[in-house]
């Protein structure tokens, strides 16, 4: 039972089962206290005696029970109970002693301070009762007196205040490991920034934030420079651009943006916190939070500069790997139009193909990643041809039976060339190379493969570097009109090409052909 005489709501999130897994600990309105005892006058001489107490700024919030049955539910609905003064003798001769087994061991309570209170002694002895069960104080109701009472609960209250300062401290210290593993993970600065913003909400239970980009004149000349949002929460939702162009930031938060990036070092400011995250080769980065009316604890704050210290870390990183990432589409992009040179065919030809087959590939539903490998390996699939000799790579005619036998080699070659690596991309581009003239129906070569046998990557690339190649010159060829190819794509449909394919083609036609537009080859 609620004595709502002397009850305000608090809204604190401690630390039942249910709760979240990381908690902030706020300003407490009232400290609960549990009453557990079957005597009515311990009840209200109780409330009389601590109406008046006060701690830490805020007073107490009185729940009665008159069993262990009822004290039990109540102890269910308020996991955030302070703490109990427990009767030993109820409804049973040991049912209070029963109670604070089933709170520790069955419910894993172990924040609550437990005062175990008795009018009957012989019935709980203190030595027995303090080593056998988890209590924090021992008290004959004939010897607690106002004063004794006063200085019980306060001592309890300090003990309760700590523990939560150390639960907080460890939720939030376990929670910034599990963070900094997830965010080493991710493989962009837009994907990591977000993902920073949603792990400080749910580290200090806020709401609103932004996360900002400052280059490096930005750092020096903050006055000049451009401060780009990568990523933002709450009502900083809509702001994608610079920090100038969002209204949504004031111009004193913007001014104080300004100055950190210029100082070099976070700060707490009006309550908010600006953390500054210098990287190696990339300037500076600001994470701005607003604290939404709650001031921050020293908890708050220690655990916001141990977080931000790994996500510095964490952004040189993926910096680190962006460029070598980079290095590496740039390698194949340069070989692929090495290979294209050496038979005649224009640079375009390997950038037309990767285009299409990003068009295709989106329009197919592929994930992100994959769309994005097959886009960087596909100037790879003729890698092979550098090991078909001028003679029949060059042959202005028709081949020979037997020089079209060593022509095809080259998807082997290619394969062969690629496979040794461990790198996706280049794993994907032996698929590529491999399987790129392989055909829906089985009648293709090197392996003759059938229908979905093929991987995707290669049925792409088999339709798109048919239809470019049918629609460029070639040493051996004149350019075909793109109708002439088109029909060629749809009496194909079923048997070299895989029909879901050609009509993925189709339908993003404009797409492509604005491809061919913005690529045409120089004559």
């Amino acid at each position: 039972m609620v004595d709502s005489s002397n009850s305000v709501d608090n809204d604190e999130l401690l630390f039942a089962d249910e709760a979240p897994e990381v908690s902030n600990v706020r300003v407490v309105k009232n400290w609960k206290i549990l009453i557990v005892d079957d005597e009515d006058d311990v009840h209200s001489t109780t409330r009389l005696v601590l109406a008046d107490f006060s701690f830490e700024g805020a007073g107490l919030e009185f729940l009665s029970a008159y069993s262990a049955e009822e004290a039990l539910s109540i102890l269910k609905e308020y996991p955030d109970i302070a703490v109990i003064l427990l009767d030993v003798v109820m409804e049973t001769n040991h049912a209070g002693l029963q109670l604070v087994r089933t709170i520790r061991e069955e419910m894993k309570n172990r924040m609550v301070r437990i005062i175990l209170r008795t009018g009957q002694p012989g019935q709980a002895p203190e030595r027995q009762v303090i080593i056998e069960y988890d209590i924090n104080d021992y008290k004959h109701k004939a010897e607690l007196t106002a004063q004794r009472l006063f200085t019980s609960v306060l001592s309890s209250l300090r003990s309760y205040r700590d523990l939560l300062v150390i639960e907080q401290n460890r939720r939030g210290l376990k929670h910034i490991i599990e963070a900094s593993g997830s965010l080493f993970k991710q493989q962009s600065v837009g994907r990591l920034a977000q993902g920073v913003l949603t792990q400080v909400i749910s580290l200090i239970g806020l709401r609103d934030s932004v996360y900002i980009e400052g280059n490096g004149v930005a750092v020096t000349s903050p006055e000049h420079g451009n401060m780009r949002i990568i990523a933002s929460t709450g009502k900083y939702s809509e702001c994608k651009a610079s920090i100038e162009d969002c209204p949504v930031i004031s111009d004193r938060t913007k001014e104080q943006l300004r100055q950190v990036s210029k100082n070099g070092a976070g700060c707490f400011i009006d309550c908010n916190y600006i953390g500054f995250l210098p990287t190696r080769h990339h300037g500076s980065h600001l994470l701005y939070v607003e604290s939404c009316g709650n001031e921050f604890s020293e908890q708050d704050e220690d655990l916001l500069r141990i977080f931000s210290d790994n996500v510095g870390v964490a952004f040189d990183n993926i910096y680190l790997n962006q460029e070598i990432l980079d290095t590496q589409k740039e390698i194949v992009r340069m070989l692929g139009e090495v290979v294209e040179f050496r038979s005649k065919e224009t640079a375009f030809h390997v950038i037309r193909v990767s285009e299409i087959a990003r068009i295709l590939g989106m329009a197919l539903g592929l994930d992100p990643t994959k769309v994005d490998e097959l886009y960087y390996a596909s100037p790879m699939h003729d890698v092979g041809k550098i090991g078909i000799p001028d003679s029949i790579l060059l042959k202005p005619g028709k081949l020979t039976s037997e020089e079209v036998k060593i022509m095809r080699t080259h998807t082997e070659i290619g394969y062969n060339i690629l496979r040794a690596s461990n790198r996706q991309l280049l794993k994907t581009a032996a698929t590529i190379a491999h399987e790129h003239h392989e055909y829906w129906d089985g009648s293709g070569y090197p392996q003759g493969l059938k229908g979905e046998e093929i991987s995707i990557a290669g049925r792409i690339i088999c339709i798109t570097d048919v239809f470019d190649a049918l629609c460029s010159e070639r040493v051996y060829k004149d350019s075909w009109e793109v109708e002439r190819a088109l029909d060629y794509l749809k009496s194909h449909r079923e048997t070299m090409f895989d029909p879901n394919l050609v009509d993925a083609f189709f339908e993003n036609l404009d797409k492509i052909m604005a491809v061919r537009e913005k690529y045409k080859d120089v004559l």
